[in-house]
Formats: C-alpha cells, sequence, structure tokens
C-alpha cells in the first residue's frame, strides 16, 4: 500500500498512515486504502483488536484541499467521498485511535469514528471547515452534537479553533492522555486487554451502544436486550459464566 504500514503485535493490529510528507493529508486513495485495511483486520480471525494511528507531527491534518479546489457541486456529489466513512464505522471489532499532533478537520472525524481514542499530549482536535467556507462532511456536525451538545458544538464548528488533549478529554471527546512517546504503546496495551474480553460480546456491546446514539431510549432497550439473548447462543458465554462458577480465568474463543 502506498500510504499505510501495517503490522501486528500479538492480537492486535497496527494501521499507521504515511502520507507524512502532507501531514497525513486524506486524499481518496489513502482513505480507500484504509478502508481496505480496516476491513481485512476486520476479516482476520486472529485480529482481535485494531489501532490506527499516524506520524509524530500529525495524525490527519484534514482533507487533501488539492482534490476539492476545483470541484463542482455535481462532482462532489458524483464522487459521494463520504460513502467510504460509513464502511470505516461499519468495522466490528474495536478500533482505537493513537493520536499525537493535529487531528483536525476529516483528521478528527476519523479519530471520532474510532470507538476509543487515546491521546498524546501533543495532539490538537478541531473542525476548521468553515474558515475554508465549507463545513464538515465525514460526521463531525453529528459527532459533536452529539456528545457535547448543541451549545458546545455550535462553538466549535462555527469558531473552527482547535482545542488540546486536555481539553478533548474533559469534554468526552477522548478517553484518556499519554506522552506522546508512550501513546501508541498505550493504545495497543488497551487492545490488547480487549482481545482477552469474548469477541461476540464485544461486537453486540459496540452494536448497541451505537444504536444509543441514534435512536430513542425505548428501542435502544430493546436491541440491548435482543443482543444480550442472543449472546447465550456463544460458547463464549458459556465459558464465562463456568469459569466464574470455577474460579478460573476464562479462554474466550470468538465462538
Amino acid at each position: 500500500m502506498a500510504y499505510l504500514t501495517m503490522h501486528d503485535d500479538g492480537p492486535v493490529r497496527i494501521v499507521r498512515m504515511a502520507r507524512e510528507d502532507r501531514l497525513n493529508a486524506l486524499n481518496l486513495a489513502l482513505v480507500d486504502e484504509l478502508v481496505a485495511a480496516l476491513e481485512a483486520a476486520d476479516a482476520d480471525v486472529n485480529v482481535r483488536a485494531i489501532v490506527l494511528t499516524g506520524g509524530e507531527k500529525a495524525f490527519a491534518a484534514g482533507a487533501d484541499i488539492g482534490e476539492m479546489a476545483d470541484a463542482t457541486a455535481v462532482d462532489m456529489k458524483l464522487r459521494d467521498q463520504f460513502r467510504a466513512w460509513d464502511r470505516i464505522r461499519g468495522v466490528h471489532k474495536p478500533v482505537i485511535a493513537a493520536v499525537k499532533g493535529f487531528a483536525l478537520g476529516g483528521g478528527c472525524e476519523l479519530a471520532l469514528a474510532c470507538d476509543l481514542v487515546i491521546a498524546g499530549e501533543s495532539a490538537k482536535f478541531g473542525q476548521p471547515e468553515v474558515k475554508l467556507g465549507l463545513m464538515p462532511g465525514a460526521g463531525g456536525t453529528q459527532w459533536l452534537a452529539r456528545r457535547l451538545g448543541k451549545a458546545r458544538a455550535l462553538e466549535l464548528l462555527w469558531l473552527g479553533d482547535p482545542i488540546t488533549a486536555r481539553e478533548a478529554l474533559s469534554l468526552g471527546l477522548i478517553n484518556r492522555v499519554v506522552p506522546d512517546e508512550a501513546c501508541v504503546a498505550h493504545a495497543v496495551e488497551l487492545g490488547k486487554r480487549l482481545a482477552e474480553m469474548p469477541p461476540v460480546a464485544l461486537r453486540c456491546i459496540k452494536e448497541a451502544v451505537y444504536q444509543a446514539m441514534d435512536t430513542a431510549f425505548a428501542d435502544g432497550l430493546e436491541a440491548e436486550r435482543n443482543l444480550f439473548y442472543l449472546l447465550f447462543a456463544t460458547e463464549d458465554a458459556r465459558e464465562g459464566m463456568r469459569a466464574f462458577l470455577e474460579r478460573r480465568k476464562p479462554e474466550f474463543q470468538g465462538r
């Protein structure tokens, strides 16, 4: 792949965006490669969690403006470049973003599309599209409104100013802030902890939480209950309960 590097650390696949000469600006080719890599990891039975990271200066500094500067509305509609982002959100396994440096525009949206976010102290998050006469198109308005509420979301989106990792943590946008040099290792360690959990249960929990963001409370409760009942058909649930009663550590197989 031209814009990504990948390797496995035990059950965790580490996917790194490597267009660092452009601060990992998200051109169409990079996003296509990223989607393919995430879906391949999702389908690999040996992978239990995925860590997505970038470079030292930027996780991803935004969309590649050069690809859009001369485009018409019809061009953008036919290109439908954000359809790929739906596939990113469709990954079933845990996806952890390890963010250092800039995560702006599409880069911020990409981090927020991940399930968990570990940020280095240098990380900066923001949606500066308004300064180009534009607005977020890959989910930024929706993620921020759902996580922060109307007032804070509008302030960030209207002004376009970045916030620090500590500010993002205080707002509940990210999970943890660690020293830059420990960022990826911390995300991988978290991925290994998740890898010890029952994969089907993790998938069902992820589905239920994301449904909670999109549906009425009663509908979310019904979905949660059905997923709860479904897990009684898995071998992992039997193993987990037997291990609890036998006072030993369970061995989950993802079945």
